[in-house]
């Protein structure tokens, strides 16, 4: 659902867990929101950016795609 987070985690071989041991967020509520059940809140969005650590701009690191 969210392909550039999907992309970026990647590139830095970073799986959901890690994810969610970086950002604080838990783990079955960041897999949830990242399958496009629930959005996210702008904090979780600036954790991920940083735990990503990418210069994407928030709008563009978090376009839905079906």
């Amino acid at each position: 659902m969210y392909p550039t987070i999907k992309a970026e985690m990647a590139r830095k071989n970073m799986t959901i867990t890690e994810l969610a041991n970086v950002t604080g967020i838990r783990y079955q509520t960041l897999s949830e929101k990242l399958r496009g059940n629930y959005g996210f809140t702008v904090a979780e969005a600036k954790k991920i950016k940083e735990a990503l650590g990418v210069d994407i701009p928030l709008e563009d690191l978090f376009e839905r795609k079906s």
